[in-house]
């Protein structure tokens, strides 16, 4: 029998504090359980199964996904890997460096003109993503100014829309991905202790040594949060890039998604689900501990 202890002014023992934690927790535990780990799990068992002609499961394992993926469509399917890579991070770069300068200009007004801005980025994320990517759409096209701009600089040929292309897939992704970089980042400038920038000032440093002494390090929490919440999505997208680069425009999202529609390959799309979310975990994890290390330093 274990010995009573005094928690918070309240004698109780240590069985019961594990049993008041669980229960606190549990409900945590059975969310992510059933939204995030058994998906997850059910993943893994398909992508070691065959289909029939008609794309229906059989119960029978196999390795052909995963052969498929490292094997004779490898070329095809690092191609399309790379450019995604490459494609999120330029659209988590962009968008970061959008966020700062919106974040401080947030943050320096009156609490009213606070609430104001923020509500205006916030708002659009109440709008369904189609609904925006399909606004985009329009606003790229020929008639109106951003694609005549475009063929003035010559960078299309007059009269054509500015979709579909890279271009449009990274505005639209850029876009997405702006509100998700501009809270944590203004939670953090919001925070800032002023005093280590005016000290900075003082001892005459440039606006870029100022930025990366003082302001980096005390907003680099926003900037994790902002990255990855931009990173993480930006990898996996499927509509942005359908609906603005077209068939030719195609992320591993895009790749994913194909395989469960009409002529279905479900085995291989969870093979290559997988092989995303370890890649996309193994990113994190990598910028997670280097963003650790430079924090200590």
């Amino acid at each position: 029998m274990t010995e009573p202890t005094v928690w918070y002014g309240q004698l109780t023992t240590r069985r019961r504090l594990l049993a008041r934690g669980s229960l606190l927790i549990a409900g945590g535990v059975s969310w992510l359980s059933v939204f995030l780990l058994l998906p997850s799990l059910a993943l893994l068992v398909v992508s070691f199964l065959k289909r029939d002609a008609d794309g229906a499961l059989l119960w029978e394992l196999s390795f052909e996904s995963f052969e498929r993926i490292f094997g004779s469509a490898s070329g095809e399917n690092a191609r399309i890997l790379i450019r995604s890579i490459v494609l999120a991070l330029v659209v988590t770069t962009a968008s970061v460096m959008l966020a700062y300068p919106m974040a401080f200009f947030i943050a320096r007004g009156s609490r009213r003109r606070r609430f104001f801005w923020l509500a205006l980025i916030i708002v659009p994320l109440c709008t369904n993503l189609v609904i925006r990517t399909f606004s985009w759409k329009l606003l790229l096209s020929a008639q109106l100014l951003p694609a005549k701009l475009a063929a003035w600089l010559g960078w299309i040929d007059p009269g054509r829309d500015v979709y579909p292309s890279w271009t449009a897939v990274t505005i639209g992704l850029v876009a997405a991905s702006l509100p998700f970089a501009v809270v944590p980042l203004y939670t953090s400038i919001d925070r800032l202790d002023w005093s280590l920038v005016e000290a900075a000032q003082d001892l005459y440093a440039s606006r870029l040594r100022i930025f990366l002494a003082a302001i980096l390090p005390q907003t680099l929490p926003g900037l994790s949060v902002a990255v990855l919440l931009t990173y993480v999505p930006a990898m996996s997208v499927f509509v942005v890039s359908d609906m603005l680069g077209g068939a030719k425009h195609w992320l591993i999202g895009n790749l994913i998604q194909h395989q469960f529609g009409p002529g279905r390959n479900i085995p291989y799309g969870a093979a290559l689900s997988l092989v995303l979310i370890v890649l996309t975990l193994g990113g994190v994890s990598l910028y997670r501990r280097n963003g650790r290390s430079v924090e200590i330093l």
